[in-house]
């Protein structure tokens, strides 16, 4: 579609659709008191409540699309296209041990729904950030070195478990599916950031690729969405971020990045790997910018980690220890997990030097 459209949605589905407010609380504490210094309180909240209606408002079609506040209108930008070369890549490939405390890499909280339950959203926050003033994003050699390294280089990540199959894998022996929700800055263009859904065939063999998606060399086939462009953010302002990721069975799936009075997202169809069918595990951090990098902090940073699902059901998740599917990580040191239950069920870590 041409040019930009707009698209009005009923206000009646921001009340429908939208988190309790027992998660808003918990998990945007530090940047409302951050914007209440600048606006005053009923401000700050006003802005954080549109934040997250805008993460549960389904965009009109696929696409890209950007919202400002106050408006809860979606409206269609042009999306840009993606390198089919540089990717994040899972845990699977070239793993090597990292000191043990250390983030990433496979050694990361995942948030477990329970029972037979599948998620069909990941909210990830950062309801506190001390001490973070730097980042820098460095190459691991266990996967070549590579990445887009250099200062203030990092990404945000939602992770599915890459443990079961869909029609995707084409009947491929030992095929797994691994779909990710990133914000990455400097991705294709220095100063933007990209906000976009990667998706994997973990384990599909050496034979061709399936059409549009491209071989890692290693087994395993890869594909890039398009992408919306959003503000290349400072890691000093971490608290100030979240990123949301939605799967719909026979529809969509979403990614939305919210940022002070932006919101960007993206959408494109749930049959690319059918996550809807699968999805029951969510990573989420903040670590590497692709290319199995790390994320190094400055020393003295401490980060508070919040990882909110919907599963329509109140039960309790579970946290489960060492079981992350990124290959990217940071230098920070998991603390302890506690999950928690009822109308908006979450897992909630630290992490620091």
């Amino acid at each position: 579609m041409q040019g930009m459209l707009k698209f009005i949605l009923l206000a009646g589905v921001i009340g429908a659709t939208s988190f309790p407010t027992a998660f808003a609380a918990q998990a945007a504490t530090a940047l409302v008191q951050s914007e209440t210094q600048q606006v005053g309180p009923i401000e700050a909240a006003a802005r954080q409540a549109w934040r997250e209606n805008m993460a549960q408002i389904a965009t009109p079609a696929e696409g890209c699309f950007h919202a400002t506040y106050p408006s809860i209108l979606w409206e269609q930008v042009a999306c840009k296209q993606l390198a089919s070369n540089m990717h994040m890549l899972p845990a699977s490939l070239r793993k090597q041990p990292f000191q043990v405390q250390t983030a990433g890499n496979g050694n990361d909280y995942v948030l477990q729904a329970p029972g037979a339950k599948l998620i069909s959203q990941t909210v990830g926050s950062f309801p506190s950030v001390t001490g973070v003033t730097s980042v820098e994003s460095v190459g691991v050699p266990a996967y070549g070195g590579g990445g887009i390294l250099g200062p203030n280089e990092y990404t945000l990540q939602i992770n599915s478990q890459f443990t079961s199959t869909t029609p995707a894998c084409r009947n491929q022996p030992g095929c797994t599916v691994w779909q990710q929700f990133v914000y990455s800055p400097d991705y294709m263009v220095q100063g933007e950031a990209a906000v976009f859904m990667e998706y994997w065939l973990v384990g599909y063999g050496y034979n061709p690729c399936p059409v549009g998606w491209f071989s890692d060399g290693y087994g395993d086939c890869v594909r890039n969405s398009n992408y919306v462009a959003a503000p290349d953010v400072p890691i000093s302002e971490l608290g100030s971020l979240a990123l949301t990721g939605t799967a719909t069975a026979a529809g969509n799936d979403t990614i939305t990045f919210s940022y002070g009075t932006d919101a960007y997202s993206f959408s494109a169809k749930d049959s690319v790997v059918y996550l809807s069918t699968i999805w029951n595990q969510s990573e989420f951090n903040v670590v590497g910018n692709a290319g199995g990098s790390q994320a190094v902090f400055n020393s003295g940073s401490a980060i508070t980690v919040n990882v909110a699902a919907n599963y329509g059901g109140t039960a309790k998740p579970s946290c489960i220890a060492n079981a992350g599917t990124t290959g990217e990580s940071n230098n920070l040191n998991l603390g302890p997990c506690s999950a928690f239950g009822g109308a908006s069920p979450y897992i909630q870590f630290t992490q620091s030097n």
